[in-house]
């Protein structure tokens, strides 16, 4: 049984070999490449593209660019096509396919869209068709166009995150199979360089829109350089054969140790845009705000009205005019000759009375008490006294202050006043309530905590509040 047939559809054709030593021309560069032209043309002298480490590199990988040539050439929708039947293709668990299964994983696809994908697959080297057991696998150069492209399967953030978080994943892998090159270094220096510069930017502008754009750019940065830093610390500190690799690796390390002291910078940037910011009034919105709100408006020219639509009125002024507004101006800013100088006459000062805030006679009264309790304590068997003795008493008002102020009593810091306060904290005395109520025989209270107060010479060591 013969391959299956697919619609006509041809890859473009590799370049062929041309030894002649020409000189490519500016129209050699555009759409009308031909074939013909080699890479060696475009230098001045071609014997010099050896030694160039990198065209080396590319040279010896002249089929896998082919490859992608002929994947991404045509129109965008035949593109991507291609690169998601190259792309599910590659994702399956089985090393053969039928063509069964084939039809089955893109039911959804026109036959001539699928025919047409799959020859153009077929034609660039990256789907075999085995006649023998009549089904397609995968060659070895599809495995490496798949290698490249996986990246694209990911999902879509910020072109800065993408090339981050894959040079770092490349490099801290091949570091872990012991496959890294200079080249992979060299990239993630670049990058690392241009984020630092991006980041460097956006602080000395000193623009908040810049940096709290930045600012999520700049964390994920950090936190994918401290997640690779494993990696790159054990490539910076390995001996290697590779001088290139040694220079990259220790240069990546400078890079890194530069952002990461960038991080103080960029936090000191965005504490001076806080303080710049401007709160309106005290409706509790703020600079930042408007700006925001200013950016998100769809047609900002609305907002003028019709501030435009009366012109603006000049107003004439003649030279003479001029003239005699300036003299006037002169006139009443000179002072007058007649104007009294010197000191006024002494006057005697008048009486007053200097007022004093007097304290409640509450406080001196319940001072007293304790005091003269204090004296009778010694002469009674049982000197402890109920809580409400000392708080029940005239008005409501007059009790709940002498509530207030019985926490004072054996208090360490207000025994430091002076006055009456003070008097009251290094009362003799200790006080204790307990987690009930009980009724009083009082006008003004009806219920009161129970307490007691007890000397310090028979109370307990610590007051229990």
């Amino acid at each position: 049984m013969s391959e299956p047939l697919h619609a006509p559809l041809h890859a473009p054709p590799r370049p062929a070999p041309h030894d002649g030593a020409q000189a490519a021309s500016a129209s050699d560069l555009g759409p009308g490449t031909s074939d013909s032209l080699r890479f060696e043309h475009f230098f001045r002298d071609a014997d010099a593209v050896p030694e160039q480490p990198l065209a080396s590199a590319l040279q010896q990988r002249m089929p896998l660019i082919d490859a992608l040539r002929g994947l991404f050439s045509g129109a965008q929708a035949g593109v991507q096509l291609r690169l998601w039947c190259f792309m599910a293709l590659a994702s399956q668990p089985q090393a053969r396919l039928s063509r069964d299964d084939v039809n089955r994983l893109f039911h959804m696809l026109l036959p001539e869209a699928l025919d047409s994908a799959l020859k153009r697959l077929r034609e660039l080297g990256l789907l075999v068709w085995d006649a023998t057991p009549q089904d397609y696998h995968l060659s070895p150069l599809a495995q490496q166009v798949h290698a490249l492209l996986a990246s694209l399967t990911t999902p879509s953030t910020s072109a800065e995150e993408d090339e981050m978080s894959g040079l770092l994943a490349q490099v801290a892998g091949a570091q872990q199979l012991g496959l890294v090159n200079a080249n992979h270094l060299q990239h993630l220096h670049a990058q690392l360089a241009r984020l630092h510069d991006g980041f460097a930017e956006a602080i000395a502008s000193g623009s908040e829109a810049r940096l709290r754009a930045a600012q999520p750019r700049f964390d994920r940065a950090l936190q994918l350089v401290d997640r690779a830093g494993q990696a790159l610390t054990a490539l910076i500190r390995a001996e290697h054969d590779d001088p290139r690799l040694e220079r990259e690796a220790r240069a990546i390390g400078q890079e890194q140790a530069r952002l990461l002291a960038m991080a103080s910078q960029f936090t000191r940037a965005l504490q001076q845009a806080d303080r710049q910011r401007v709160t309106l009034g005290s409706t509790g919105l703020t600079t930042s705000d408007v700006r925001l709100w200013l950016q998100q408006h769809p047609a900002l020219h609305m907002l003028l009205g019709e501030a435009l639509s009366v012109p603006v009125r000049p107003v004439m002024v003649s030279s003479h005019d001029l003239l005699d507004v300036a003299e006037g101006e002169f006139e009443r800013d000179r002072p007058s000759p007649d104007a009294a100088a010197g000191l006024p006459p002494p006057a005697a000062a008048a009486e007053g009375a200097l007022e004093t805030l007097s304290l409640p006679v509450e406080l001196g009264a319940l001072v007293h008490q304790f005091g003269r309790w204090h004296e009778q304590a010694g002469q009674t068997e049982n000197p402890t006294r109920p809580l409400s003795d000392a708080i029940l008493g005239g008005r409501f008002a007059q009790a709940a202050y002498r509530l207030q102020l019985l926490p004072l009593v054996g208090d360490a810091q207000a025994q430091t006043l002076k006055g009456l306060t003070g008097d009251l904290a290094r009362t003799p005395w200790a006080w204790a309530f307990e987690p009930h109520h009980t009724g009083t025989d009082d006008e003004a209270v009806a219920l009161i905590s129970v307490g007691t107060l007890r000397p310090l010479d028979t109370a307990p060591d610590t007051n229990t509040p």
